[in-house]
């Protein structure tokens, strides 16, 4: 056991009984889109809002916390992740709707908030139907997609930060810039509102019928994969370098770079997260050389190598 380990271990008895779930040694694989890596120290998974604030607040502050959503843009290394992973569940999955904006609970899918919005008439977050995420997720990493982001549409977001104390923090407090906010380390997004605008159903359920369409012909949906790798420099597309680069269908082990679509890694069968990480470096590494461009990681690697 390492050193966050034996402080685990020491503070476990004197933990305030949690209303959710706590698990020691929690595999990560299932839960990620890759299907690989390693396991957590310990897997949370709170009833409410005041079960994560209390767990939080009772917690050694040099455990490391991190947030877990449907792990759709995450390589977990395979030596795992050390302290805590919090993974929010069915009691902060929900979206209410008051007027043209949208209550969130941080573990609500893209798709959960697009077709409700649809139902009640808000155009405007039609692309979060194209994002394999959560809402916590979303809001730390600025996610977007055709031609809008999270920081179009967010009024504010409910945190729970590192010390269990629950804040409420504006679009403007995020300093949001592509791909990226000032969320802090170890802070949880338990909740969001989306503002839209008013529309016709129809018409938003045509617009997310064409979104849904154009990632089935250009994405490897059906694939185990991590989403978009790389961010689009500025200038430029991250999948024509790829692409440019010569990288497509590139192997390492199980790992390959989509032949589909350049920009996705896939594991195609028994992948370690080791060759997924790997090969996105010598993509890098090839593009590098040949268009003087550094790409820079998109997914989130985590956990010990």
């Amino acid at each position: 056991m390492d050193r966050l380990g034996a402080l685990l271990g020491q503070r476990q008895m004197t933990l305030p009984l949690v209303r959710g779930r706590l698990t020691p040694n929690a595999a990560l694989a299932p839960l990620v889109w890759f299907k690989a890596g390693g396991a957590a120290e310990w897997l949370f998974e709170p009833a409410d809002t005041d079960d994560l604030c209390d767990f939080l607040r009772a917690f050694d502050p040099a455990v490391p916390v991190m947030g877990l959503g449907l792990g759709s843009n995450l390589i977990v290394r395979d030596g795992g992740v050390p302290g805590v992973v919090v993974r929010l569940g069915k009691p902060f999955a929900k979206v209410v709707v008051d007027g043209l904006t949208l209550s969130c609970g941080g573990g609500a899918s893209g798709i959960l908030v697009s077709s409700t919005a649809r139902d009640a008439g808000i155009a405007g977050v039609e692309f979060l139907r194209s994002i394999p995420g959560t809402v916590g997720g979303f809001v730390r990493m600025n996610g977007g997609a055709y031609g809008r982001e999270v920081a179009d549409v967010l009024v504010n977001a409910q945190v729970v930060t590192r010390d269990g104390t629950l804040t409420t923090l504006s679009a403007a407090d995020l300093h949001y810039r592509y791909r990226h906010s000032d969320l802090p380390d170890g802070a949880i997004v338990v909740a969001a509102t989306f503002r839209g605008e008013a529309g016709e159903p129809t018409a938003i359920q045509a617009e997310m019928d064409r979104i849904a369409a154009a990632r089935e012909a250009s994405q490897p949906l059906r694939s185990k994969t991590g989403g978009s790798t790389f961010k689009n420099p500025e200038g430029h597309k991250a999948w024509a370098l790829v692409d440019a680069a010569g990288c497509r269908g590139l192997t390492r082990g199980d790992a390959q770079v989509s032949e589909k679509h350049c920009n996705f890694l896939l594991n195609t069968g028994s992948a370690t997260s080791a060759d997924i990480e790997a090969l996105g470096e010598d993509v890098r590494a090839k593009v590098l050389a040949a268009s003087g461009v550094t790409l820079e990681w998109e997914i989130q690697r985590v956990g010990r190598r």
